[in-house]
């Protein structure tokens, strides 16, 4: 499936801002995405399995926290970080 990659983790995937990865979760989705670009997940998830405070994660527009949301044959992910700073 295709994984939309946010501008400050495209370093990870050599500029690409749409990578493919597969998986029946999103757990298994974002640990392929780590397989294929390794220390991309630490970036998002913490060491708790949850979505860092600065992340956002859509899986066909629908927002999701929840690692272990099924994932099926054509979704979409987006993975939006958001900017800071004063």
């Amino acid at each position: 499936m295709r994984v939309h990659i946010p501008s400050p983790l495209r370093s990870y995937t050599n500029n690409q801002s749409t990578v493919e990865a597969s998986g029946q979760t999103l757990r298994d989705v974002l640990k392929d995405l780590n397989d294929a670009y390794p220390g991309i997940r630490f970036r998002m998830i913490d060491e708790q399995d949850r979505t860092r405070p600065h992340i956002r994660i859509f899986v066909n527009k629908v927002m999701v926290n929840d690692l272990s949301t099924t994932i099926e044959p054509g979704h979409e992910v987006r993975i939006v970080a958001a900017l800071s700073g004063g």
